[in-house]
């Protein structure tokens, strides 16, 4: 064998010793991105985890078996349709929020973790939608998605998955029942209208009856109040004159009939006075002669001598009697007389 032969085999074992360092540094040197998990498997068995980072496994005897991710990842559950409490179908779909705590766990404990995931939450949007009614499930949103997240996050603790939040984006009724639907709000709304209107027309005739009853209250206070006035008036005005009647009969009883016969000439004229100017009276009765006002005090005087008559002579009130009225002088003849109508 000659020297090139030599050389020659010496430059191939030198290669192929390199290429085997660079392959066994390539299956013995591993480099981890931030938010994975790897799992190192051992002749096909799972032995250790490599975090983020530079990592070193045995070559040709380790392998990197799954790769994990242990962000928090959103899963999207596809549209169904459910059937209600009350026989109404709806289509619901929504979202899962979850993340990998146990990356073994998540990596060998389930087959596919998103198909699993996915399926279960189907799975209980089914049954936690059918025990609600229609008006239940359209207004109960959160209910629902907090009886999803409980039971979803007990489901995959064996999976080593935490589910952080479940959120329902679409619960839609078919057409027909949206339909349906709408002509039972405006029913609704024109009921509460009506009703509200009622209410308000009653509120008012309330208001109004209240008005009428306090207006009543107060008239009948005024008339007894003024009822109470006129009596009172009236007992100031007896009082009154009572007390000048008294006074008269003091002067009278002091100083005699011509003081009398002075007051009760001058009621008299004042009597007549107010007769003839009454406007409704379209005639006033006169008397033919001169002494017949002279007449009419004398008479006066008469019924005031009589027995029992208060503040005169005979009431005991120490004047004299006073004498008798002169007679009264012929009448003229019916020829000469005026007459005793004299128009206003």
């Amino acid at each position: 064998m000659n020297m090139l032969e030599i050389v020659s085999a010496t430059t191939i074992v030198l290669i192929v010793l390199l290429l085997l360092a660079v392959l066994t540094a390539t299956r013995g040197i591993r480099t981890v991105p931030q938010g994975e998990v790897w799992t190192v498997e051992r002749f096909g068995a799972f032995t250790r985890m490599l975090g983020p980072g530079l990592n070193f496994i045995i070559p040709f005897i380790d392998g990197i078996g799954r790769k994990v991710n242990v962000q928090e990842q959103v899963l999207d559950i596809p549209e169904q349709a459910v059937i209600t409490r009350d026989n109404a179908t709806v289509a619901v779909d929504g979202i899962v929020y979850y993340r990998v705590m146990d990356a073994a766990k998540a990596a060998y404990a389930v087959q596919d973790l998103s198909f699993a995931l996915a399926a279960l939450a189907m799975t209980n949007i089914r049954a936690v939608v059918g025990e609600m009614e229609l008006d239940a499930t359209l207004s109960g949103r959160e209910r629902i998605n907090s009886s999803l997240l409980s039971i979803l996050d007990g489901a995959t603790d064996p999976w080593g998955v935490k589910v952080s939040r479940v959120e329902i984006r679409k619960i839609e009724p078919p057409d027909n029942l949206i339909r349906a639907m709408n002509l039972q709000m405006t029913a609704e709304r024109e009921r509460r209208a009506t009703v509200a209107k009622a209410e308000g027309e009653r509120e008012a005739e309330i208001k109004r009856a209240e008005g009428e009853k306090q207006s009543l209250i107060l008239a009948a206070e005024g008339r007894r109040e003024a009822a109470f006035r006129d009596a009172e008036a009236r007992e100031r005005l007896a009082q009154a004159e009572a007390e000048a009647t008294r006074m008269v009969a003091e002067v009278a009883a002091g100083a005699g009939t011509d003081a009398l016969r002075y007051f009760i000439a001058d009621k008299y004229v004042k009597a007549f006075e107010a007769l003839a100017g009454n406007p409704a009276q379209k005639l006033v009765i006169v008397p033919m002669e001169s002494t017949a006002l002279a007449g009419g005090i004398a008479q006066a005087m008469e019924l005031l001598r009589a027995p029992g008559a208060g503040g005169g002579a005979g009431a005991g009130g120490g004047v004299p009697p006073a004498p008798p009225a002169p007679p009264r002088p012929p009448a003229p003849p019916a020829a000469e007389m005026p007459s005793p109508w004299t128009p206003r």
